[in-house]
């Protein structure tokens, strides 16, 4: 079937309970629903396990399910795809990209690796395939800071591809690791000026950072951490607001695990909603029903790009297992 084409001669039956409809499929073709927390609530309400990328990572080694529905992005469709080459996964729109991931091209960074041949390659899990073939260990927000540190003090390292998740490493364990010039455009979106006011509205509101935020940003947090270790502080502190500076599909689960607490986003820098992803947000209830009905867009690679960006990826599992994340 033409994805492009299917897409559009597929009319869904505006009748169709799609909550209903998506757990019939799911149950019928023994298919698992992997979602990011920065999808939308609709989503996440259907999914079998929501989480960031290190425990969709986890998720998706452990799964014994047919077909991997993964709503997210496609370098999640890809890590899901690696870490479980026989299983069938689908994305359900393959033009769920990352602006982060685009910020890396994996020619331009072959030749920089080759620039620091002494070097060491640790990636944010935020990236193609092909820039995990040129890693030594991929990390992620939640594990990055330990498994820098699992390293000698001298030994040279190059972090790629987010600057500012670098820059933060490298101020909270003192090391001088070289940084690739790319970004998030949703942390890189946020005000200052604006961030100020808003604290200024709301004086007891605690501030929560993503460390992908820009360095001038995260002088302002009172907590920075992974979507993950966000969730977890808000649940467990007992201040009653919070402003939140990362991608704003959080604030679903953070409103269902604190429901009496008060969670703002974080302002941008302009007037659009450019704090919510535009390539987390093309995944649809509709998209998703069309993607287990007809089994596609399914992600698909070749084996020898499987087995080389495979080894990094274990890496890290493997030293967040011994690390206990």
């Amino acid at each position: 079937m033409n994805l492009e084409k299917g897409y559009l001669e597929k009319k869904i039956d505006s009748s169709l309970d799609l909550f209903k409809e998506i757990a019939h499929l799911k149950k019928e073709k023994n298919a698992i629903i992997l979602a990011h927390y920065y999808q939308d609530a609709d989503i996440q309400d259907i999914a079998d396990y929501i989480g960031d990328s290190l425990g969709l990572a986890q998720q998706a080694e452990k799964t014994t399910a047919k077909i991997i529905l993964f709503a997210g992005v496609h370098f999640m469709a890809e890590t899901a795809k690696i870490l479980n080459p026989k299983t069938k996964v689908l994305l359900p729109d393959l033009k769920a990209g990352c602006s982060l991931a685009d910020s890396c091209p994996a020619d331009e960074f072959s030749a920089f690796k080759a620039a620091h041949p002494d070097h060491i390659v640790l990636t944010y899990i935020n990236c193609t395939a092909d820039i995990k073939a040129l890693s030594d260990v991929i990390v992620t927000s939640t594990n990055a800071v330990q498994i820098v540190e699992s390293f000698p003090k001298d030994q040279k390292i190059i972090f790629a591809p987010d600057k500012n998740l670098g820059a933060y490493i490298n101020k909270i364990t003192g090391r001088d690791m070289v940084l690739w010039n790319g970004s998030c455009m949703v942390h890189e979106i946020f005000s200052a000026e604006k961030l100020i006011k808003l604290k200024a509205q709301h004086p007891k509101a605690l501030i929560l950072a993503h460390p992908e935020c820009e360095a001038h940003i995260l002088e302002y947090a009172d907590f920075i951490g992974s979507t993950t270790a966000i969730l977890n502080y808000s649940k467990k502190s007992d201040a009653q607001e919070f402003i939140v500076l990362t991608e704003t599909g959080i604030i679903h689960q953070m409103q269902k695990a604190s429901p009496t607490k008060t969670f703002i986003p974080a302002p941008p820098n302009n007037s659009c909603a450019c704090n919510d992803c535009p390539h987390m947000k093309l995944n649809t209830l509709e998209k998703i029903y069309i993607a287990l009905k007809y089994e596609q867009p399914e992600l698909l690679m070749s084996d020898e790009m499987i087995e080389k960006s495979k080894l990094p990826i274990t890496k890290m599992l493997e030293l967040s297992a011994k690390f206990g994340l």
